[in-house]
């Protein structure tokens, strides 16, 4: 009996083709106009518009001789692309059902209960994962073999739906997104996401620690002193990742004070002053303004005697670009189509209106203001701020084609900068991140352009329209020579 296995070079000789469209060698996947290959294939049943032959709105898979795309009835294509199920024509799956119906079925059958049927908690899990407007990414989000685990689990009930058990999951990246789903469709109630993310570290840190001398009283620091505080801060704005990053900071700077007073043989009950002068002495400026907060909390708690804590000093960040190298930057971006448009958008802020990233990425399409006669205004203070050409038209334009805006995560975004999360904004860092690769120095950029605002106004009226701490605006007048000095703060308009 022959083998029904082919040779690789049988599989040379009837599979492998130069691809018609893209010249690539490789296994053909259709044959149209010529050997189409996967790729080409997988391209040309995503490629949407209104047909040059026909003038029919709909999937354009064909090519005519010049490349334009071209419906599947003009370029005489025999291959259905209709769904069997639903009828949309697109890409298909098995059994010939498109991404949206095999999605479907992937959905449903993780969120089987037991009975056969989707665990009625999820059924709002299940329709917004299916409404996503670009489901192929609901499809890579489950080839992750963790998601239809924890899906499982808590369709099965093994896992509770509270937040607290997704606290307590290893894979804890894979369950702060799924938690961001779940808070997106109502399933479990909205928490602060900064808030969320900082209790779940805490969770794993302290049960790294669990047998650690020190354990109960880290755990004492955490629970009284810092999540009480972030608590507050969240219900009055949304916490940023820089007060998050800040919070873990402060709680590894106590265990590495604690264990470096476990070398010198000192427990926390017995410091003196000078275990306090010495580690301050040898330790980074940041490492003591991280530090500074455990110190009080035990002083002020009576956990360690009550030593005198040495002055910390303010890092410098009067670093500055010079007008004209700011004037350049600002045109660079407005003018640069080839620079990616968020981008854009974010340096042109932060070079106009000395805005931090922190700020800016939580900008909403509701704080862009569009009065009767045109005018464009931005609110990031009181009054909102007027936004001159050509920086008005880009940001009308970045309002209108924001990105990240096609997944289960945010189809009802109003961030002007959405994130990948289900109703978060974009991450400060990658925010920092673009506006870097932009060749544009955040600290500086913001100093020059704060130092400049002030000599054009007086400190309290940028202070209160751009969303400053009057102090901060009055500092920067001070070191910008500003003649505005003896203006006194309050409302003028009277």
């Amino acid at each position: 009996m022959s083998s029904s296995r082919i040779s690789a070079e049988q599989y040379q000789r009837w599979h492998i083709r130069d691809c018609v469209r893209c010249g690539r060698r490789a296994g053909k996947a259709a044959n149209w106009e010529g050997a189409i290959c996967r790729s080409c294939c997988e391209r040309a049943a995503s490629t949407y518009g209104r047909c040059p032959g026909c003038d029919v709105q709909r999937l354009l898979p064909g090519r005519r001789h010049d490349g334009t795309p071209i419906c599947r009835d003009c370029a005489g294509i025999t291959r259905s692309f209709f769904c069997d199920r639903c009828g949309f024509e697109g890409r298909l799956l098995g059994g010939r059902l498109c991404e949206r119906c095999t999605l479907t079925n992937r959905m449903t059958a993780a969120l089987d209960d037991g009975t056969g049927r989707v665990a009625p908690a999820l059924v709002p899990l299940l329709e917004l994962v299916r409404g996503m407007d670009k489901p192929r990414s609901g499809l890579h989000w489950l080839d992750n073999p963790q998601v239809p685990q924890l899906l499982a689990g808590l369709a099965t009930g093994q896992i509770p739906l509270t937040h607290q058990a997704m606290h307590e999951l290893p894979n804890w990246r894979t369950a702060a997104y799924l938690r961001d789903l779940l808070m997106s469709c109502g399933v479990l109630p909205v928490v602060d996401k900064q808030l969320l993310h900082f209790q779940t570290w805490l969770h794993h840190r302290l049960a790294e620690h669990a047998n650690s001398p020190h354990h109960r009283l880290l755990a004492q620091f955490s629970r009284w002193y810092q999540l009480p505080r972030l608590t507050a801060r969240a219900r009055a704005r949304p916490l940023t990742s820089a007060a998050r990053r800040f919070a873990s900071e402060q709680f590894t700077h106590a265990e590495r004070f604690l264990a470096w007073l476990d070398q010198r043989d000192h427990a926390l009950a017995a410091a003196t002053q000078d275990d306090i002068d010495t580690w301050h002495a040898q330790a980074h400026n940041s490492h003591k303004h991280a530090a500074r907060a455990f110190l009080t909390w035990a002083i002020n708690s009576r956990l360690m005697p009550k030593l005198a804590l040495p002055p910390l000093r303010t890092p410098n960040t009067g670093q500055r670009i010079t007008q004209s190298r700011r004037l350049a930057l600002l045109r660079q971006v407005l003018t640069n189509e080839q620079l990616p448009l968020r981008s854009r958008l974010a340096s042109s802020l932060m070079l106009l209106y000395a805005q931090p990233a922190s700020r800016i990425a939580r900008l909403s399409i509701d704080d862009i203001i569009q009065d009767d006669a045109g005018q464009i205004r931005i609110r990031l203070g009181q009054p909102p701020t007027p936004v001159p050409e050509p920086f008005a038209s880009l940001l009308l334009r970045a309002a209108n084609e924001r990105d990240n805006m096609h997944t289960a995560t945010n189809p009802d975004a109003r961030w002007l900068f959405p994130g990948r999360r289900a109703g978060q904004p974009i991450n400060v860092g990658t925010l920092r991140t673009h506006i870097r690769q932009l060749g544009i120095p955040s600290t500086a950029t913001r100093v020059a352009a704060l130092r400049q605002l002030v000599l054009q106004a007086p400190a309290p009226v940028i202070a209160k329209a751009l969303g400053f701490h009057y102090h901060t605006t009055h500092r920067h007048n001070i070191d910008a020579g500003g003649t505005w000095k003896t203006y006194a703060p309050g409302d003028h308009a009277q």
